[in-house]
Parts: structure tokens; sequence; C-alpha cells
């Protein structure tokens, strides 16, 4: 069936429809990501979004559970050059069956370069809509233009009640603002007994659950919305080792007395490279932001700048100098995307350990 994307700027794109038929209207982002197109539809980080990738192909190797970041993806739609139909023993279902499952409407065929530079002039994100192709044009575009996206993101991302991912080692509280399934599969190879909870939670609820650590997960949206957040996050810094992703890391900083800018051009993809700036260590990874921390509003006697992109400069780590803090901007999980970033989960929980040795010694000194 033919299909179009048209852009709130005018421009029509005429392809192929995969996935569901149903028409769709978000926000048109695009990814570099390479590989991994299960993992990046269903990230809660794109809610609300229509994903342009500039891989040429999707679909060559269908879907499996093994790849799923959320059990209901909320992104709006999945654009691409060139889709195959393909699936396998160990993915039995295809790329356009799953979509189609989702209610998540698919267009290929179309020109992708072109896209990438007409979003590229508008910081990468345009507001678009997925269509039939014998839709009246001018009535399509009025209801473009006059559809309001919502920004509570999170709201519909987040969980609206606690669970556990359940081990038996440390005692780990993740507030979701958004949280990959491969973070909780990161925390489990960790040993971790993770309890999430939703957004909204006290300081005294999250204080209840007796952690050992706190998680701000990663997650979508502008994170000047989430207010109520800050009082909640300089809370939980003064009392737990804290460790914040993405959302939860611009948050985190903002919580501190930064202040968070949108870029002139989004970063959503999995090659970055990052220098820890302690190190001089390059670490490869995967980035999916619009926001970053502004340095220039970063308060130096509360908070130093641990990592940055190599090409831009802008910063992607954080951490206290007070608290045993800290944060990074990047998806140190990849899923998809390099492993590079992975060792902040280990520097989380050495923070965990020296908390739990020093209180420990003061029970056994009294």
């Amino acid at each position: 069936m033919k299909r179009l994307l048209i852009l709130e700027d005018g421009s029509t794109f005429l392809g192929e429809g995969f996935g569901s038929q149903i028409n769709s209207t978000g926000e048109v982002v695009l990814t570099t990501a390479m590989t991994g197109y299960q993992k990046v539809v269903t990230s809660p980080t794109y809610a609300n979004q229509i994903i342009v990738f500039t891989t040429p192909v999707l679909g060559t190797y269908g879907t499996n559970i093994d790849d799923l970041e959320s059990l209901q993806p909320v992104c709006k739609g999945v654009v691409c050059h060139t889709y195959t139909d393909s699936m396998n023993v160990s993915s039995p279902q295809s790329f356009s069956d799953y979509l189609k499952n989702q209610d998540i409407p698919g267009i290929y065929g179309i020109d992708t370069r072109k896209l990438v530079r007409i979003l590229s002039k508008h910081n990468g994100i345009m507001k678009g809509s997925i269509i039939d192709a014998e839709n009246d044009l001018e009535h399509a575009f009025d209801q473009l233009h006059a559809t309001v996206l919502t920004d509570q993101l999170v709201d519909m991302v987040s969980t609206s009640k606690p669970y556990p991912n359940p081990d038996t080692g440390r005692n780990i509280v993740l507030v979701d603002y958004g949280v990959k399934h491969s973070v909780l599969r990161q925390l489990s190879r960790m040993n971790c007994n993770t309890i999430i909870v939703p957004y909204t939670a006290t300081f005294q609820e999250i204080k209840n659950l007796c952690p050992d650590g706190v998680l701000l997960s990663n997650g979508p949206g502008n994170p000047y919305t989430l207010e109520d957040s800050f009082e909640t996050i300089r809370q939980i810094q003064a009392n737990y080792p804290t460790f914040a992703i993405g959302l939860g890391h611009q948050l985190l900083a903002i919580a501190n007395g930064a202040k968070v800018k949108e870029l002139p051009r989004a970063h959503r993809g999995l090659n970055f490279p990052v220098i820890e700036i302690a190190t001089g260590r390059i670490i490869t990874v995967a980035q999916n932001h619009s926001y970053i921390v502004d340095e220039s509003s970063l308060p130096k006697d509360n908070l130093i700048v641990t990592h940055k992109d190599l090409n831009s400069g802008w910063i992607e780590g954080i951490k206290h100098r007070k608290y045993p803090t800290f944060s990074v901007q990047f998806e140190p999980e990849g899923a998809p995307g390099p492993s590079d970033g992975t060792d902040v989960f280990y520097d989380f929980m050495h923070l965990i350990d020296i908390r739990k040795d020093k209180i420990n010694a003061i029970r056994e000194s009294k």
C-alpha cells in the first residue's frame, strides 16, 4: 500500500507501507544506528517519535523476545530506505508483523538522505505524520499543524506501581523515568536486587525500601517538565550512593544548580567517541538525546565534569564533589551499541560497597 510521510514544513515523501496501516503523528527524528532496529524501536526514550533510520535496510533478521527494551513500545512510526521481510529460527516474527501487532506504522522506499538533510536544518526534529497516500493532503496538513504533542512523556512510560527485578545481592532502588530492559539486565548480571519505583515516588517511599544505592533511569522528553523530582533527588544523593543515566543525568544536574539546554542537533546513534577526563581513555558509546547540560552553568563548587563528547565537547558525565553521586548522558548499557560504557555500573557498585563497609565498621565499633 502506498503511504505518505508529511512534515510540518510542507515536505512530502511517497513510499510503501509496512507494519500497521494506521495514520500516526509524532516528532520525526533520525538515528544513525546501523544495527539493533528492534532495540531502538522499543526504547522508551523514543516516546511519541517517528524514527528515521539512516541505515539502508531494515528487517533483515526479524524480531525476537531478547531484543525488547520495553513490552509496549511507544514510538509513533518507523521510516527507512529499504525493507525486507525476513525471519529465522531465533527470530520467528518479521519486523513488519511485530510493528503491526504493536499498532506502529512503517514506511519505506523514500529518499532518506533528502529527509535527513531537511531534518538537520531543524535540530534533527520536526513534527510529521504517516498517512495513506489517498488521503486529502490539504486536510492532512491542517490536522498535522493543529496537533499538539504532549510534553508529559515520562508519565507515558514510567511504571505506575513498584515492582521487583529480584536477586540476592546489593539492594538497588531504580527511579523509572522510562527505563530500558537492558539496564535491568545489566543490574541482574551484577546480582543486584532491584526494585523499580514510579518517577513520582517520594524520598520517604524510597527510604522505606532500604536501598544500598539509587539509580535514576533514562527516559524521554524535556527535564524541566519534572520539577517535582528535583527536591527528591537532592534528598536521595545526600543519603545514598546515586547513579543517573540520560534524562536522570539531566535531572541530577538541574537539582544541583546546573542548567540544561536543547542541542542545535540531536545526538541519536551508536558510535559516539567520549573521553573520560581523569584517565584520557576514549570509549565508544550509544547516545540518544536532544538536551545537554550547559557547561557554562555548572556550579563548580558542587559538580565536576567526568566525560565529554570528543567531537562536540559537550558534557557526557558529571560527579558530585561532596556526595557519592555521579551520572552519564550516554547509554552505558548500549543495547544496541558498544559495551565500552558498562564500566560505570561497576563504579556505582564500588560506591555502594564503600558505604556498606563504613556502615558495618561503625556497627562493629559500638
